[in-house]
């Protein structure tokens, strides 16, 4: 009768072991597809400068597999993905194949990866007050589309 109960229990051992494991690969599953959803952005910014680790930090509190290069100068990224320099910031990042300029929220980074206009990329010149990552009041700004020819037009207003 010992043996008939100690056999039932390596029995039970053994199903809350599988089970166990059944959880944590479900769980593991789960947070690697997450991370893949993760829309990838890649910044070039200054080591120096607080306020694009301070976009950094907004980005990835929303969500974004944030890649961070820190540059002595943004300028030749800047060019290279087309932004015109009248839309400089102190930095540049690009996504899903568009250059973001400056302090541009994260929503309108999803916003223009979801409905992926046809544009170069999307900024926030110069640096704003109150916009993701700068201190200081919020102060009314928009978030500019931009075309290879450096026109503009407003994509979303804050």
């Amino acid at each position: 009768m010992d043996t008939q109960r100690s056999e039932d229990d390596v029995r039970s051992e053994r199903r809350r072991l599988l089970l166990a494991a059944a959880a944590a690969l479900l769980a593991a599953t789960r947070m690697a597809s997450a991370r893949a959803a993760a829309p990838a952005i890649t910044v070039y910014k200054s080591p120096l400068c607080g306020c694009c680790g301070g976009w950094v930090d907004h980005m990835r509190r929303s969500g974004f597999d944030v890649r961070v290069n820190s540059v002595a100068d943004a300028t030749p990224y800047r060019e290279r993905l087309g932004v015109p320099p009248a839309l400089a910031s102190c930095h540049t990042a690009e996504a899903g194949g568009y250059a973001i300029e400056g302090h541009v929220p994260a929503e309108d980074v999803r916003r223009l990866l979801r409905e992926r206009p046809d544009a170069k990329g999307i900024a926030v010149p110069g640096m704003v007050p109150g916009s993701p990552g700068m201190d200081g009041p919020a102060t009314a700004y928009a978030s500019l589309l931009f075309d290879a020819q450096g026109r503009t037009r407003i994509f979303q207003r804050h």
